[in-house]
């Protein structure tokens, strides 16, 4: 077990200071790209690494592993704010839904949307699964291409290659059968 000074102690204040500088230096780089392999997302990932270490600074008397509790932290709000990050989406998408005005939609219109949206749904289920992470970052992220090069190892021109790709396999899917215009 790893003995800390007393930041209580005023004469061990200055070296729990550093301690904490010292723990900050050498674990920060990895911390970021921990944080950012569950997030997908440079800022949040510095956020969170940010926010953790300050909690480290107010717990730092009752923390005896250091480390271990920097890692499970940050693992635990990555995980907090990809929760949050969810409810949030589908609370906008309920508040979009409920903001469709259903008298301009016949009950047609409506199938055939709900319609169209299965079997685009089902059509990104098929696709391998490195083509569903570059329409979900693309797409629900909102990432551009160069974060998601960074994020899949592709190229930045292979990302806008394999979107073009994919989007036109989707499209040439949702076209009904016997009509696909070849323009």
């Amino acid at each position: 077990m790893t003995t800390k000074p007393d930041a209580n102690n005023c004469s061990d204040v200055g070296s729990s200071k550093s301690s904490i500088r010292s723990l900050f230096e050498a674990e920060e780089s990895g911390l970021l790209r921990f944080a950012f392999s569950l997030t997908g997302r440079r800022a949040v990932a510095e956020e969170i690494v940010q926010e953790v270490f300050l909690q480290l600074h107010a717990k730092w008397n009752s923390v005896s592993e250091p480390r271990a509790w920097l890692y499970r932290s940050v693992r635990n709000s990555a995980f907090q704010h990809l929760r949050k990050a969810r409810r949030e989406s589908l609370q906008t998408d309920e508040q979009r839904d409920s903001l469709i005005d259903d008298s301009t939609e016949t009950p047609d219109d409506l199938i055939a949307h709900m319609e169209i949206v299965a079997s685009l749904r089902n059509l990104v289920a098929d696709l391998p699964e490195k083509d569903q992470r570059i329409i979900q970052l693309k797409y629900f992220e909102g990432l551009k291409y160069r974060d998601i090069s960074q994020s899949t190892g592709l190229t930045v021109s292979n990302v806008g290659f394999r979107l073009h790709q994919i989007l036109k396999k989707l499209a040439a899917g949702l076209l009904p059968k016997g009509n696909h215009d070849e323009s």
